[in-house]
């Protein structure tokens, strides 16, 4: 017999939470699970992670996940004709923690494929032994077409990190099929990143970022040539499998910010309940920033969430302003059919 939860004892564990009435034994495991925290990753656990991606990680011990970045460097994208960097939008992720209980782990990982590149990634998923959450595009207007695929998988640590490398070795994304990004500085706090001499401009000579902060209340990070926010749901405990999903696991609304101060590029996502997805859409159209998908990332989430992509161009404090308002219509009002005649 397994030594982890089976997916159906996951689902039925995840459902307990968000059951309206539950049998006193039933309400007791509810809140345990509840007031559980996740198992950290061992030093070993992490490096048979490592060692399977050919790639370094970081670990969050806050969120107990590590994550590997996939980002495809490979390509030249542009947006309306205009180039922009491959950090704006064009990087994948692999992250993997545990379940609460600690006897299994999960992986979760959004892919940056081109349009010829989702079948063949398909297949080779399932045939190591993961499975599809979502297909879809991210944005509008892009050369070449790009879309994203999720990826879902239960084990433990280093089986998981093995089937996640098996099932990109004949593709582009595998690390070790990567050529090496330009160079940048790695991903620094917003202000406190200052570049080389001689090198390329980064987001904190593109942007006023003490300006973006004040405006998005929160601060974002460097990378390159671009600046980015993301922002968990704190106000949420959304399980999936009985496993925690937090904003290293793909919880999260982001904003990327590329091009300059006064033309700038955003991109991002909102990471929403069912009855914030009208709102949070209306907040963005009145902020001239373009809905691009509106769609799910994850199978079997409790409660169930929803994500949503835009992009937009302008002075980057203009479009700082429309993703703050989209972030006021979260954790508000209550579910149901606002707006609607019954």
């Amino acid at each position: 017999m397994s030594t982890y939860m089976s997916r159906r004892e996951a689902l039925r564990a995840t459902a307990l939470l968000s059951a309206t009435s539950l049998l006193p034994a039933e309400a007791t495991q509810a809140a345990h699970v509840l007031k559980a925290a996740t198992p950290a990753l061992t030093p070993a656990e992490i490096a048979e992670i490592e060692a399977a991606l050919g790639k370094k990680g970081s670990y969050d011990e806050a969120q107990a996940t590590h994550v590997t970045a996939l980002p495809r460097n490979d390509l030249k994208i542009s947006i309306h004709g205009e180039p922009v960097p491959i950090p704006f939008g064009f990087g994948g992720w692999v992250a993997i923690k545990h379940t609460l209980d600690g006897k299994a782990a999960m992986l979760m990982s959004d892919t940056v494929l081109l349009q010829a590149e989702v079948a063949p990634l398909m297949d080779a998923a399932h045939a190591n032994g993961l499975e599809i959450g979502a297909v879809h595009n991210h944005f509008f207007y892009e050369e070449p077409r790009i879309f994203y695929m999720h990826l879902h998988g239960m084990g433990t640590p280093a089986e998981l990190a093995r089937k996640f490398a098996a099932t990109l070795r004949n593709s582009k994304l595998l690390p070790a099929n990567q050529p090496p990004g330009p160079a940048a500085p790695a991903p620094t706090s917003a202000n406190n990143a200052t570049p080389a001499p001689g090198a390329a401009p980064t987001g904190k000579e593109l942007f006023d970022l003490p300006a973006l902060d004040a405006i998005v209340k929160y601060q974002g990070k460097v990378n390159g040539p671009t600046y980015k926010y993301t922002v968990g749901r704190a106000d949420l405990r959304v399980l999936m499998m009985n496993t925690e999903m937090t904003a290293a696991m793909g919880l999260n609304s982001w904003a990327a910010f590329a091009g300059t101060a006064q033309a700038a590029h955003i991109a991002g996502d909102i990471a929403m309940l069912e009855h914030e997805v009208n709102p949070v859409i209306r907040a963005l159209r009145a902020h001239q920033l373009e809905v691009v998908a509106v769609h799910n990332h994850m199978l079997f989430d409790q409660p169930r969430m929803v994500f949503l992509h835009y992009y937009g161009r302008g002075p980057a404090t203009q479009l700082a302003t429309g993703f703050r308002a989209a972030l006021d219509q979260l954790g508000k009002g209550q579910p149901g059919m606002h707006g609607m005649k019954h």
